[in-house]
């Protein structure tokens, strides 16, 4: 396919704004729900160690979401600013970073639920394999892919 830089930039940052898409409900819907977790009744009764869990799932679920909707927010701000490659190769890094902050959240956030439901055992033997997948399948697959083919680690 023959495309002129121009095209190029255009095709590529539009397939990074679907991306982040998909990703934006999902981040939103998690962020809100963690929100309302403190106020239900059963809250009262965790541990020093779930509430800790829960502040890094809090906190990670809204830096994924900063992360997430920064490529969209800049867009705005540079638009018709001839920024297009600045901003795309910049919101790749923020697209990487918001998946980093969401592996951190959906994993506490199951931490959380196990510790509570089941005990620490339980929780450390769903948490610590479930961090290994998704670091596996998230990061560490498409970055040996980028090595074999390109020989470099990132965009």
């Amino acid at each position: 396919m023959d495309e002129t830089s121009k095209e190029r930039l255009d095709r590529e940052l539009n397939e990074l704004m679907q991306g982040l898409r998909v990703a934006i409900p999902g981040v939103q819907f998690m962020f809100a729900f963690l929100l309302t977790v403190p106020f239900a009744q059963g809250f009262a009764r965790v541990s020093e160690f779930q509430k800790d869990v829960f502040l890094v799932a809090l906190i990670s679920t809204l830096l994924s979401s900063i992360f997430f909707i920064a490529p969209a927010v800049q867009h705005r701000l540079l638009f018709r600013g001839h920024a297009k490659d600045v901003l795309l190769h910049r919101s790749n890094r923020y697209g990487i970073a918001g998946a980093i902050a969401l592996s951190v959240a959906l994993t506490s956030a199951v931490l959380l639920v196990v510790d509570y439901l089941f005990g620490r055992t339980w929780a450390l033997s769903v948490a610590i394999p479930l961090a290994a997948l998704i670091t596996l399948v998230w990061l560490l697959q498409p970055l040996i892919t980028r090595v074999r083919r390109n020989g470099d680690l990132l965009p």
